[in-house]
């Protein structure tokens, strides 16, 4: 029987992955461990933020619902290995928003997103430095500006995370102007590169030019990994159209010439352009 209020809800589903958990429950939910549940986590975030990209709100109530179900899962794992709680989990969260939001529930003015951003920065700096202040390399660690940010990040939002807290303590350009001037100058190192057969150097020049890339977005406002799953959408549905029409033609795409091809890209560019007019 569902619950009326989100305390009894949240309850419930606690009791339940609880039961699945315990010795008469489920064996696999038993085996699992916070390494194997991990490509879970990763690919529930996924899902969620594929129900946004798609404006499906239902699917998203449903994705958030999973991407909750991977947090109550290894939170109640950690409880029962006496590690930490859900309690635990909540209780350090809010205290964490309540800390870091001094302008709405402290007496610290920030106007501007800007401002929060820079607080924000400052405090969680605060907060690493006070964890860490009995060992000395942890100490040195937190004081990078670049600490914090997850290495198993996608890599265009690692980049331009990276790129957002450089910025934040005054490494950056004053306008895209100069960040298009990088991404020229790293084009014509990657053109070098090739010319010179220089496989390991062409690798380590596309890395810096997709990394100086990400840096424009970021100036522009432009989420580099959204951009770059929408454009990948896009050529999906293009491409399957190009395939759809050569089928139409009783062809297939391997027998088909790159122009010829190219006239049913066209089409399938012209239908979307005409479809948002």
């Amino acid at each position: 029987m569902k619950n009326g209020t989100p305390q009894e809800a949240f309850k419930r589903f606690v009791e339940i992955m609880t039961r699945l958990q315990a010795p008469d429950g489920c064996p696999w939910d038993r085996e699992q461990t916070h390494e194997s549940l991990r490509p879970y986590m990763i690919e529930e975030a996924y899902e969620a933020v594929d129900a946004i990209d798609r404006g499906d709100m239902k699917d998203l109530c449903e994705e958030l619902g999973d991407v909750l179900l991977q947090v109550v899962f290894h939170a109640v794992m950690a409880e029962k290995a006496g590690e930490f709680t859900v309690d635990d989990v909540i209780n350090g969260v809010s205290d964490k928003m309540v800390s870091r939001h001094p302008h709405v529930f402290g007496d610290v003015v920030a106007n501007t997103s800007d401002k929060v951003l820079k607080n924000w920065e400052q405090i969680k700096q605060k907060e690493r430095e006070a964890k860490a202040k009995d060992d000395p390399e942890l100490v040195a660690l937190h004081r990078n500006a670049l600490s914090g940010i997850p290495a198993n990040l996608p890599a265009l939002l690692q980049a331009q995370r990276m790129q957002e807290k450089a910025a934040r303590v005054g490494f950056d350009w004053d306008n895209t102007a100069q960040s298009l001037d990088k991404i020229e100058e790293e084009i014509g190192e990657m053109r070098e590169a090739l010319a010179r057969g220089e496989e390991l150097h062409t690798r380590e020049e596309y890395g810096d030019l997709m990394f100086a890339m990400a840096d424009l977005g970021r100036l522009m406002n432009i989420d580099a990994e959204m951009a770059t799953r929408s454009t990948c959408s896009k050529f999906k549905r293009r491409f399957e159209y190009v395939e759809n029409g050569a089928h139409n033609q009783g062809r297939e795409l391997k027998d088909m010439t790159l122009e010829e091809m190219d006239v049913l890209w066209c089409e399938a560019k012209d239908i979307e352009r005409s479809k948002t007019k």
